[in-house]
């Protein structure tokens, strides 16, 4: 067998092209779930804590002035940008959440129904025969 027959039974197989549909899926969700902690999470958090930008949280390391935009203080050197973490921290428990929930469902929607009580086994040839005899003599 050659190297591209085994190579394409190899790519052809299920599993293959169900791990790549759910590379490119987890992709798009990945990005739907950065929107939501971005645009819509972040922005209510800051409303509740009075405005504040976890982004652009950080403690300069290079003796960058205060007041820098994150952007700008990472030009000048390096950072700790603890406010880039918390946001991230929050993408993943998010995302974690959701996918733990859609989990949980596809289990429930696979669960099987119980299997229904198999029907009582048919008594046994002469235990048939021994109940015909009894009703006969009982006529």
């Amino acid at each position: 067998m050659g190297f591209m027959t085994e190579f394409k039974e190899f790519a052809v197989k299920g599993n293959v092209i169900d791990l790549a549909v759910g590379v490119i899926i987890g992709g798009a969700f990945g990005k739907i779930v950065d929107s939501v902690v971005n645009d819509l999470i972040m922005p209510l958090v800051g409303r509740v804590t009075g405005g504040l930008d976890f982004s652009n949280y950080y403690l300069p390391l290079a003796g960058q002035p205060a007041g820098l935009p994150l952007a700008e203080a990472k030009k000048a050197g390096a950072v700790f940008a603890y406010g880039s973490f918390l946001t991230t921290l929050v993408y993943f428990v998010i995302l974690a959440l959701i996918i733990f929930i859609m989990v949980k469902q596809i289990n429930r929607l696979k669960r099987e129904a119980p299997p229904p009580a198999p029907a009582p086994a048919a008594p046994p040839e002469d235990i048939v025969l021994l109940r015909e005899i009894r009703d006969a003599l009982k006529k």
